[in-house]
């Protein structure tokens, strides 16, 4: 027993210390390192030069599998590559696009911040089939969907002839065939690089690399709408291909790759739906319509029930707090999707909601609402929780009690062996997954897990920050009490 006095020594002089020992969960620690934005740099305006590929297969609404390639020049021209696939691997190709034009980067966004507008000018779009199905298939939406100029763009006949690049678009010739794929490439007029530096991974290295991420434009989640769309959010960032992140075995595949020589990408196991634990963004996400914001949530499988928090912030590096959600409710067990191949189809109730403005313009807001329509009239202040569920949700901020959301899952595990989690796309339009017709084709920004179904933790509390604000101004986590330590300490003891 006597060698273990040491530990109860350590543990008191540690709690008496003017540096007091700290302690975290996993999760509220991710959500504290989303908040230093120090960690990310964005350019503006923008660099664009140099070659620019896709982490990995992207998703898009429909569904649509793919991946993509962009080359910027110094004199503004590009060429860019999307590469388009039957599977969610992204590993039997159907067929590739060929993108040439030119982009003149303009003003800062007056309307998401953080971004560059851009114009482009398409010069040609031509396209190469992979398969004999693939042109048949694409053939055939364009001799059904296009005006006369691109009528009998393929004949019916005309047999694959691998390699062959048909032109879809010409600015010369002023002929466009593009639209019955539905292909636009306004993500181009909204642009943002951000810049960041990854530890070295290995053991004897120190220090880090850069890492630069290329933003554009997100593609609307009604097929009809992506030809008119002017993107107001981002889809899945691109990376630099000299500054990527490590590893990443798919980024040098897609570096190779051209029109004729599609990037073929490993099969990915499909792994089963596991929920249950605690599941937290990422870094800081972009929605259309202008909402900055950070995710954590909380699945219990036990009894099929959830918790959701929402982090709503007014800029791009989530440091400016507006207002938090806090929702819960049960959800369904999850089937196959059968249109979104490697997807699983759950249906969310909403029951209950907790709303906690962050600054006064949204408590201004809140304040201003109709009597009866977000929680007690006039009752708003900033910092203080209130339950919105006897007011059946919050008209101002678009939550109505109860309610049902038919949802998109999907679980992948990353380069790292780190669990990640998918949730469908949220509609471009702001309105809500409330029927099955309306359920997502695509998905948001992937969680990654930071707690098991053993480390849950579900009080709302352990999330929010504790203690006196430090130097900086940012609040600081209270120390651990010198009697927990010394428990601690006589439990050990116990144990000799």
């Amino acid at each position: 027993m006597v060698r273990c006095w040491w530990l109860a020594g350590l543990l008191v002089a540690c709690a008496a210390a003017e540096s007091p020992l700290r302690w975290e969960p996993r999760c509220r620690q991710q959500l504290r390192h989303l908040q230093d934005g120090a960690r990310i740099a964005a350019r503006l305006p923008p660099r664009l030069e140099g070659r620019w590929v896709s982490t990995g297969c992207e998703v898009r609404p429909g569904p649509e599998f793919l991946t993509r390639s962009y080359l910027f020049y110094a004199n503004r021209l590009f060429k860019a590559y999307q590469f388009y696939y039957w599977d969610p691997s992204c590993h039997d190709p159907s067929y590739s696009l060929v993108i040439k034009g030119k982009l003149r980067l303009r003003q800062a966004s007056w309307i998401t911040r953080g971004a560059t507008e851009a114009d482009y000018h398409l010069h040609k779009v031509g396209i190469v089939f992979h398969s004999q199905k693939a042109m048949q298939e694409v053939a055939s939406w364009i001799n059904q969907t296009s005006g006369e100029g691109c009528r009998g763009f393929l004949p019916p006949g005309r047999t694959w002839a691998p390699g062959a690049l048909y032109e879809l678009l010409s600015a010369k010739t002023e002929r466009d065939c593009t639209a019955a794929l539905g292909f636009a490439m306004h993500e181009l007029s909204l642009v943002r690089v951000e810049q960041h530096y990854q530890p070295l991974l290995q053991p004897q290295q120190s220090g880090s690399r850069l890492v630069e991420e290329l933003y554009l434009g997100d593609i609307h989640t009604e097929w009809v709408e992506r030809l008119h769309y002017r993107p107001t959010g981002y889809q899945r960032p691109m990376q630099s291909a000299v500054h990527h992140v490590h590893p990443c075995p798919a980024c040098g595949i897609i570096y190779r790759a051209d029109e004729h020589h599609p990037p073929i990408l490993p099969v990915r196991a499909q792994l089963p739906m596991q929920l249950s634990g605690s599941w937290v963004s990422t870094h800081c996400e972009v929605r259309p319509a202008v909402l900055f914001l950070t995710r954590y949530f909380i699945f219990h499988s036990n009894n099929h029930t959830w918790e959701g928090y929402y982090y709503h912030y007014s800029d791009p590096l989530c440091q400016q707090p507006t207002f938090t959600i806090y929702a819960s409710g049960h959800y369904t067990q999850g089937i196959p999707s059968s249109k979104v191949r490697g997807g699983t189809e759950l249906a969310f109730k909403v029951t209950r909601a907790l709303v906690t403005p962050m600054d006064q313009v949204t408590v201004m807001m809140l304040n201003s609402s109709e009597p009866g329509s977000c929680g007690l009239t006039s009752s708003w202040s900033a910092g203080v929780e209130q339950d919105i569920t006897p007011t059946n949700g919050c008209l101002a901020l678009g939550i109505k009690l109860p309610h049902t959301e038919y949802e998109l899952f999907k679980t992948e595990q990353d380069t790292k062996d780190r669990s990640l989690l998918y949730i469908g796309e949220r509609p471009t339009d702001g309105s809500s997954p409330d029927s099955p017709d309306k359920r997502p084709t695509s998905y948001q920004a992937p969680l990654i897990q930071c707690a098991g179904a053993s480390e849950e933790f579900s009080n709302y509390v352990s999330l929010k920050y504790l203690g006196k604000k430090d130097a900086s101004g940012d609040e600081a986590l209270k120390p651990l009490p010198v009697a927990f330590l010394l428990f601690i300490a006589l439990l050990f003891l116990g144990w000799d």
